[in-house]
């Protein structure tokens, strides 16, 4: 009888930080989880006596990875077709993606720095990682790494909403737009949009999404109310609400049966941005997702 593995245990202790790491830094769940195992690999083959501190080893092997990774993901990309969002995470999926607070409006943040800032930041600020570590990590001195850190923080704080919203207010919001949509109810839509209220929708290309953001009430609006008109004959279907990466939502069907995410960011009690996937690449977990009310409900 085969003894178990003491390491192994010891690893899957930190999987579950790991692959939230390297979903924070690559945007998608599925990476993710390829970083973690080939971190396990690495791990495996390591002389495990030489390893006085295993988080850290861990740290380091995932996040070199990770930085590796996105040399080859910032190139697809810049071929992306329309908007890219990252990959949606419900929350009762996996708890610990609650734990650092990183909503997906401030996942799009860190997009906008540099691989080494968002390193810097991730490892620092979120993940709580002493800025010695960080520096070794990324072979960098303490000074530099505490520059690529502050640089980071200052391009999140300026996508941090000022007041996070409460579950209950955030449902609540997240029932009334799904309700105004489906019925098309444009007063109801303007009652509870911003004025500089903005749409990105991600298809990937491979199903019907809007190409660039749209912005603005008026717009989004017309977007809304004309979908409902073309449509009309095929209603949207609810699966499930939820909360997607920290931003309040939920799981339907649209027309033309097309699986998606809609996620609401919410400043002072109005909508302030909308981010729906659609692309069946980044749904593959979602899909599985069956509603708790024993069907998909329609609006009446």
């Amino acid at each position: 009888m085969r003894r178990p593995d003491p390491t192994a245990g010891l690893f899957e202790t930190h999987r579950p930080r790991l692959v939230r790491l390297a979903y924070r830094m690559l945007g998608s769940m599925a990476e993710a989880e390829d970083i973690a195992q080939d971190a396990w690999l690495r791990w495996q083959r390591a002389e495990q006596d030489e390893i006085r501190m295993p988080a850290a080893y861990l740290n380091r092997t995932v996040t070199r990875l990770c930085l590796d990774a996105m040399k080859s993901a910032r190139a697809r990309r810049e071929n992306y077709v329309g908007e890219w969002l990252p990959e949606p995470v419900v929350e009762p999926e996996d708890e610990n993606m609650q734990r650092d607070e990183l909503t997906l409006t401030l996942m799009l943040a860190l997009e906008r720095l540099s691989p080494l800032e968002r390193a810097a930041f991730l490892l620092h600020d979120v993940f709580g990682v002493a800025l010695d570590e960080v520096a070794a990590t990324l072979n960098r001195d303490a000074a530099a790494v505490r520059q690529l850190a502050a640089r980071a923080r200052k391009h999140v704080r300026a996508a941090r909403p000022r007041y996070p919203v409460a579950k209950a207010e955030g449902e609540r919001i997240a029932q009334a737009f799904f309700a105004a949509v489906a019925s098309g109810d444009v007063a109801a839509l303007r009652a509870m949009l911003a004025e500089t209220v903005v749409v990105k929708s991600d298809g990937g290309g491979k199903v019907l999404a809007f190409i660039n953001p749209i912005i603005g009430v008026e717009r989004v609006l017309r977007l809304f109310s004309g979908l409902h008109r073309k449509y009309a004959a095929q209603p949207v279907a609810l699966i499930q609400p939820a909360w997607i990466d920290g931003l309040p939502g939920y799981i339907s069907h649209d027309r033309g049966n097309v699986l998606q995410t809609t996620a609401l960011a919410i400043e002072d009690g109005r909508i302030a941005a909308i981010y729906i996937t659609r692309n069946p690449d980044k749904l593959g977990r979602i899909a599985g997702i069956s509603s708790p009310y024993g069907q998909h409900r329609r609006p009446a």
